[in-house]
């Protein structure tokens, strides 16, 4: 394991670890993790998302007899994270520009191991820590859904998945997937036009009646993806449309998602002809559900003392998108999102700042000592 957080940083970033690809990468943290005198476990979360190998599970028995903390980073990448070459540049690292430097979430992975070694090496008395590195958050936080919580005994951690240093996420939303199949009538196009019913057509008219975008202060939607038809000459009798919903407040989550569903529905049933009834197929889903944390809550106000101690003027915030952190706060474990300098992420102009890269293992090491001195 090299000593720098930046050349440990640059060594994690050339490991591929796309989306269940993670297995090189985990073992490659079980050997750093295991020589710093961390237990380590896997679980079989990798037997339901179709991947390598499951979510890694590290433990720090530490000096003191309060309960653990825990800190949570993901293993995977979004694509293109194949074959990085990290470019160290005057105060940044960015990748060469044809992929993904991978910071989401390398970034955290690197600075949570490196502040446990440096407290260890500086004889720091430390807290139990635990350490949960999740496998295939980018495809729809698997890991973190299909982890076994039975492993973990903290009540309250931070995710190590957000933007600025000193950023802390208090709140996130829920979010419904919807899948809706409009099937109309087949009909040649060019010989009888008229016998058909365009699914696309329907599914076009239906959209504009949807409601789409920033709905209010606390929810969101949005069609995103849609698909049919097999030829030019033919009327198309199937197109499929994905889209989703995210709000804080879950009677709003529910009522757009029935009000996208509606539109729907009330579509196809104007269609209705004597000889055919154009029908939609739905289906719901839900990736994670929404979390709120007070400011009151002494992990909130632990960090809130970091980063005053850092020189770090940023106030809690709500998101507007998932974690692992969802999935964590709907399994009893307290947990907010905490910033580690990541910046143009999933992009291929993704890059991290030295000062941040540095600055959040910092922030990590005040975090673990002004817990111990709880």
């Amino acid at each position: 394991m090299q000593e720098s957080i930046v050349d440990y940083f640059m060594e994690l970033v050339k490991i591929d670890s796309e989306s269940k690809q993670e297995k090189q990468i985990a073992l490659k943290l079980q050997t750093d993790l295991e020589e710093m005198g961390a237990r380590v476990e896997f679980d079989d979360a990798h037997s339901k998302t179709g991947g390598e190998i499951g979510n890694l599970y590290a433990y720090f028995d530490g000096d003191t007899c309060q309960s653990p903390i825990l800190f949570c980073s993901h293993l995977d990448t979004v694509v293109p994270g194949t074959g990085v070459k990290p470019q160290l540049k005057e105060d940044r690292i960015t990748s060469d520009g044809t992929t993904v430097l991978g910071a989401d979430d390398k970034s955290g992975i690197a600075q949570v191991i490196s502040a446990i070694k440096e407290l260890q090496q500086s004889g720091e008395k430390l807290p139990p820590i635990e350490l949960l590195f999740t496998i295939s958050e980018e495809i729809g936080l698997l890991g973190s859904r299909y982890a076994d919580y039975a492993k973990l005994h903290a009540k309250f951690g931070y995710a190590l998945d957000a933007h600025y240093i000193g950023d802390l996420t208090i709140g996130a939303p829920s979010e419904k997937s919807i899948k809706l199949t409009v099937h109309g009538k087949e009909a040649h196009a060019g010989m009888a036009p008229e016998k058909g019913i365009s699914a696309i057509r329907l599914a076009a008219e239906a959209i504009l009646a949807a409601p789409q975008g920033r709905i209010d202060e606390q929810t969101t939607c949005n069609i995103g993806i849609i698909s049919g038809g097999v030829a030019t000459n033919i009327v198309p009798n199937k197109v499929e449309i994905k889209a989703e919903v995210r709000s804080h407040d879950d009677d709003k989550l529910a009522n757009t998602t029935q009000k996208i569903i509606d539109s729907f529905k009330d579509t196809v049933k104007k269609h209705k002809t004597e000889n055919f009834e154009p029908t939609v197929d739905v289906e719901l889903g839900q990736r994670y559900r929404s979390f709120r944390i007070s400011e009151e809550e002494e992990m909130v106000k632990l960090a809130l003392r970091v980063n005053k101690k850092l020189g770090i003027d940023i106030k809690p915030s709500v998101g507007g998108g998932g974690s692992d952190a969802n999935n964590f706060n709907e399994h009893g474990i307290k947990a907010v999102i905490a910033g580690t300098g990541m910046r143009s992420v999933h992009t291929t102009e993704e890059f991290i700042l030295l000062e941040d890269l540095k600055k959040g293992k910092e922030w990590v090491k005040e975090i673990i000592k002004e817990y111990a001195k709880d």
